[in-house]
């Protein structure tokens, strides 16, 4: 199992997975997905995952972690609010997120972790898991209870076996659980409710819904200011402060996420993709789409996607098993 944490002070060294850390000096957790046939998914038990999984210092990820306790005590704080254990729960982390778990003893679970790049069938579990992170904290009454286990389980019994057309399970299966977590209710904090959130919050917040839709991945980054009614420089010091990432890597994103959606659920030629994410030139668009994924957009049409590799992802998880 590999993985980068990335500590204040820290600068790029140019190999996947690093790079520096926040403007705040927030200690940032990188994906490293192996190749071949790597998927940015995995899930595990928190002894299979990693030390990560359960770090008790305060870091970030740049991938959604969902996390469903089932056994331990002590708290889990997020951001400015702390969670006391009482399982079973399920727990949501966005990326940029702050946390670290807190005076733990006998934690036990599963982990999930996945980027949005995961999310090619619903792209609306983006908002969703946006709205779950700023929740955070779950508790699951009996009714829910034994169901989420199953669902959790089955999600883990699919990623290990591996089998034909496993992905599409696996995107089914999350967006079930992220629908029916959404229906919950929240849990009480055990801490005073964090302040409003703030205006570089609120910004970043608004940007990431703006590249959710197939019309923000258009954008540039001055347009995308504009339309939020920032000066590019605000943008980029909000979204720097409150994701660790600049605007431009965002779209970058973004761009990459609508050309896969676009290549394997539709019949578009690479020329009409090109310019629906805001390209006028196909071949260049072919060039940063290899740089992004390590695929060209035919190849990855042609595999239906089986074969996509981002080489800058994140990962504190072992490569998934062969199918």
């Amino acid at each position: 199992m590999r993985g980068t944490t990335v500590l204040p002070g820290e600068g790029n060294s140019g190999l996947p997975g690093s790079g520096p850390p926040g403007d705040d000096g927030m200690p940032t957790h990188r994906l490293e997905v192996p190749m071949p046939n790597a998927l940015p998914f995995a899930i595990g038990t928190f002894d299979t995952i990693g030390p990560m999984s359960r770090a008790s210092f305060p870091h970030r990820h740049t991938f959604h972690e969902i996390v469903h306790v089932t056994g331990g005590t002590g708290g889990h704080v997020v951001d400015l609010t702390r969670f006391a254990l009482s399982p079973p729960n399920l727990c949501f982390i966005a990326p940029g997120q702050v946390h670290h778990w807190e005076d733990v003893t006998g934690l036990d679970g599963r982990v999930i972790l996945f980027t949005d790049d995961f999310l090619l069938d619903h792209p609306a579990d983006r908002h969703a898991l946006r709205g779950l992170g700023r929740r955070s904290w779950l508790e699951l009454p009996d009714e829910a209870a034994e169901p989420t286990a199953r669902l959790v389980a089955e999600l883990d019994g699919e990623y290990q076996a591996g089998a034909e057309g496993f992905q599409g399970v696996l995107r089914a299966l999350l967006h079930v659980l992220v629908v029916r977590a959404a229906r919950l209710p929240a849990h009480q904090p055990t801490e005073p409710p964090p302040a409003p959130r703030s205006r570089p919050g609120s910004v970043a917040a608004e940007l990431m819904t703006l590249l959710g839709t197939p019309e923000g991945a258009r954008r540039s980054v001055r347009a995308c200011a504009q339309h939020l009614g920032v000066s590019v420089s605000y943008l980029g010091e909000a979204v720097k402060a409150s994701t660790g990432r600049t605007p431009g890597e965002l779209i970058r994103q973004a761009r990459v996420h609508e050309a896969k959606r676009l290549l394997l659920r539709t019949e578009l030629s690479v020329r009409q993709i090109a310019l629906r994410v805001g390209f006028g030139d196909p071949a260049y668009f072919c060039r940063f789409f290899r740089r992004e994924t390590g695929t060209s957009p035919g190849d990855f049409r042609r595999g239906g996607g089986d074969i996509h590799h981002d080489h800058r992802l994140e990962s504190i998880a072992r490569t998934r098993p062969s199918a």
